[in-house]
């Protein structure tokens, strides 16, 4: 299975993740904080898309420029640098959010904590589902290899 395969399979599962981030933690939200708790649950969701979204770009990124070489320094310097980038973006939201009347800090904070987890197991579940073979090999009676 190729990396885009993969990563479509994980932005798949990363919008389900947003739409169940967005409606759970806006209506807990709502619930805990009133309109504070609704805007800071739909802003995690938004974070959640954000993010999972420049991961797939870094590796899609990678891939073209490396001719999908997942091995390559090249490839890893590129998947680093785009996760450098996410963290001074996520550093600079947080920064200018941190004192809005319109967010409640602890519905924000679970909301993210939340995407970051889910994002995590989002990742692990479609590379896992992937099947991607470990050995790159010629069987006896495959045409597509030889050659």
């Amino acid at each position: 299975m190729k990396t885009a395969t993969i990563l479509a399979r994980a932005l798949v599962y990363g919008g389900i993740l947003t739409a169940v981030i967005a409606v759970v933690g806006s209506i807990v939200g709502y619930l805990v904080a009133d309109w504070p708790g609704l805007v800071s649950g739909l802003i995690g969701a938004g974070l959640t898309a954000l993010f999972m979204g420049f991961t797939a770009l870094s590796i899609l990124l990678a891939a073209r420029v490396t001719q999908n070489e997942p091995s390559s320094t090249l490839f890893f310097g590129i998947v680093l640098g785009v996760w450098l980038l996410k963290f001074v973006v996520f550093i600079v939201i947080l920064v200018l959010l941190r004192n809005q009347d319109f967010i409640d800090p602890f519905v924000m904070f679970f909301s993210i904590l939340a995407a970051v987890i889910g994002s995590l197991i989002v990742d692990v579940v479609a590379y896992v589902g992937a099947r991607v073979p470990y050995a790159d090999v010629a069987l006896p009676g495959d045409t597509a290899r030889e050659g």
